[in-house]
């Protein structure tokens, strides 16, 4: 197996810094726009070989040190008593947001392993089908994220009713976040006994909070996640966005290795979290819409902030936009092994 990925996020030398993207598959690639013509995205998820499929398209045409499993933040909400859909131009939007301490008496915990059973089926085809080509990266949504989907009902910029219930009725709300960590944990168990090689908590909404409501109202549930984690021996990655003050606690609450968003150099970030813990970032992903002298100089920064320290996993600051080329992701990939590799 190429395993650099698997031995920088363990702070092992490797012989070029791997790199993987957050969303690397997805509507920037021909071949999944040809599928999602055919089927909706909860479709796509919800049928094994297709999410199989979906997960390979860039590890067959790209140059990448890992795979991510095709799937959704949101699959765990459905099975606690959340149904939601994607609306068309809009994204995720939940039926019955909770709103209410008896909205939270309402839900009702559930076996991954029989509820998310296509998932971790597609994960066991995945890992068939890579024959140990590359790593397979597993993921949930972290509590806070999911508690913001399932609260607001879809996206928000403000989450005033997220902050409402939080400030409002903490009671409330550090159950409602106790439920989603042990579901978060549970989910992400059974995908490393399904055959995950690594395992990603996405806190995309995190940002939204300062340093003192992260520590009081989200480090405990996340903390919780990583601490069921310690046992089943693969490496562990805690992501947020906008997390320029709350790398420290990010890394507090625990993941081997802390992602770091553009808003924030890739060196400073990390003498923020530590260099006992290993990091992964952190292009701003709209340079891969610029021309390729920018997008490549940005990334030589990226690595020279790296330095030659191991435990340096080359990512974006956050997901691969729509309208990006391939040939652009291809060429920032091949152009980030040879850099580190000289």
């Amino acid at each position: 197996m190429n395993d650099r990925f698997l031995r920088a996020c363990r702070r092992q030398p490797v012989d070029a810094t791997p790199v993987w993207f957050m969303r690397q598959a997805g509507r920037y690639m021909k071949e999944y726009r040809e599928l999602r013509q055919r089927y909706s995205m909860l479709e796509l998820c919800r049928t094994p070989e297709l999410a199989t499929e979906v997960t390979l398209q860039p590890v067959r045409r790209l140059p990448l040190d890992a795979a991510i499993i095709f799937s959704d933040l949101l699959l765990p909400l459905e099975p606690l008593g959340l149904p939601f859909d994607f609306v068309k131009g809009d994204g995720p939007r939940v039926e019955r947001p909770i709103r209410a301490e008896s909205d939270v008496d309402a839900l009702s915990p559930f076996e991954p392993r029989e509820r998310l059973a296509p998932v971790l089926e597609a994960i066991r085809l995945v890992k068939a089908s890579l024959s140990g080509l590359v790593p397979l990266i597993g993921f949930v949504g972290a509590p806070f994220t999911l508690a913001s989907y399932a609260i607001e009902g879809g996206h928000s910029n403000h989450y005033a009713h997220t902050k409402a219930l939080m400030y409002g009725n903490p009671k409330t709300w550090h159950r409602l976040c106790a439920l989603l960590a042990d579901t978060a944990a549970d989910y992400l168990v059974a995908q490393v006994e399904a055959g995950a090689d690594a395992v990603q908590l996405f806190d995309s909404w995190v940002g939204a909070l300062g340093p003192a409501d992260y520590r009081e109202f989200v480090l405990p549930h996340s903390r919780h996640i990583f601490d069921r984690l310690k046992s089943v021996g693969v490496p562990t990655i805690h992501f947020g966005t906008g997390t320029a003050t709350l790398l420290p606690l990010l890394a507090e609450a625990g993941g081997d290795v802390i992602g770091a968003d553009w808003r924030i150099p890739l060196d400073d970030a990390w003498a923020l979290i530590g260099e006992d813990h290993a990091i992964q970032g952190n292009l701003d992903p709209t340079l891969l819409l610029a021309p390729t002298s920018r997008l490549l100089a940005g990334a030589d920064d990226v690595l020279q902030r790296a330095g030659s320290r191991p435990g340096h996993i080359f990512n974006l600051g956050h997901g691969i936009l729509p309208g990006t080329s391939v040939e652009a992701v291809e060429t920032l990939a091949n152009h980030v092994h040879a850099f580190s590799s000289i």
